[in-house]
């Protein structure tokens, strides 16, 4: 069976200080999927067992990533997560240290369903 995308949201999160990639993708997820609500699951009484949930965030050092343990935080769906080269590194002239900038983009998909005959 085919699947239809139903949402995409993005988002942005950083870790300043601890140069942890995974905290930045960890926190641009979260930005990404405060901004949704999915009422539908409700309306519908379609679960969210069958929804699959996709994710990639965008690092400078995806290598660097859990992508396991980011997946396993995502509160709904099947999830998989992958890390692409992407965001910002900015090092702090003064200290050296570097600001890890993640970008993410979360995509849910559900079986199509029947269309309605009219």
């Amino acid at each position: 069976m085919s699947e239809q995308r139903f949402i995409i949201e993005m988002g942005m999160g950083n870790d300043q200080y601890g140069q942890d990639y995974t905290k930045a993708a960890a926190r641009a997820i979260e930005d990404a999927i405060r901004h949704s609500a999915i009422p539908m699951f409700e309306a519908t009484g379609l679960s969210s067992d069958q929804m699959r949930v996709q994710v990639t965030v965008g690092v400078q050092a995806p290598e660097r990533v859990d992508c396991a343990a980011l997946a396993e935080n995502l509160p709904r769906g099947q999830a998989t997560v992958t890390a692409v080269q992407g965001g910002l590194d900015v090092t702090n002239p003064d200290t050296g240290k570097v600001l890890v900038i993640a970008s993410a983009a979360v995509e849910a998909f559900l079986p199509k369903q029947a269309e309605k005959a009219s």
